[in-house]
Order: C-alpha cells, then sequence, then structure tokens
C-alpha cells in the first residue's frame, strides 16, 4: 500500500492550499481515509476524516469552517482544501488510511490508521 502526498508549500496567512493524496494497493473505496499534522516540537494530532463513500466527514475544531475535506474514489485520492490559512496551520500534512477491520468506521484517532504517507511540508508566513 502506497500513499503520496502533494500540494504543499508555503503560503501567505488567509492564503489557500489544497493537498492530494494519491493511494495505491488497496481499494481505496473501502477504507476511511484522514489527514494528521505534526508541527515541529509536537505531537502529530488529526485534522480531517472521511467516510468511504465521502457523505460523512469529522473534523479538529482548530480547523472546522476553514478546510474541507474530500475524496474521489474513481481516482483514488484524497484531498484537503485548506482556507484562510493561519501561522499556526504550519506543519507536516499526513494522509493515512483506516485500519481493518474498522475501516468503515471515521475515527480521529491516528492509532486507528495503518498505512502513512510521507507527507507535505505546509508553511504560512505571517
Amino acid at each position: 500500500v502506497q500513499l503520496v502526498e502533494s500540494g504543499g508549500g508555503l503560503v501567505q496567512a488567509g492564503g489557500s492550499l489544497r493537498l492530494s493524496c494519491a493511494v495505491s494497493g488497496r481499494t481505496f473505496s473501502n477504507y476511511v481515509m484522514g489527514w494528521f499534522r505534526q508541527a515541529p516540537g509536537k505531537e502529530r494530532e488529526f485534522v480531517a476524516a472521511i467516510s468511504s463513500n465521502g457523505d460523512t466527514t469529522l473534523y479538529a475544531g482548530s480547523v472546522k469552517g476553514r478546510f474541507n475535506i474530500s475524496r474521489d474514489n474513481a481516482e483514488n485520492t484524497v484531498y484537503l482544501q485548506m482556507n484562510s490559512l493561519k501561522p499556526e496551520d504550519t506543519a507536516v500534512y499526513y494522509c493515512a488510511s483506516r485500519r481493518p477491520p474498522a475501516n468503515y468506521k471515521i475515527s480521529a484517532d491516528l492509532r486507528g490508521y495503518d498505512y502513512w504517507g510521507q507527507g507535505t511540508q505546509v508553511t504560512v508566513s505571517s
């Protein structure tokens, strides 16, 4: 199973970025997908998750209303649209695939995800 993120970069506060995560090696449409982030010196934290069919989403309070998670099951890709970015959003962002047998259950717990991408850096300047 391989997860490959892209779309990170440097942006000014108030700007937007769209992250993508392409998944191969498992039946993408059978799995909840999540986005997590890790800032320097901090633990990895939950950002957003989306159900296998895209009908249900879950967000961390710090990003709700600013970020939007979506997926394209035909393209085996999950996205994270990030708007109104703040300097505190600076982190390495990771996508992850839900661990079976709970692969249809949406979760914010990173222990519930078994495959991870390599991460993409997002830097928001003030």
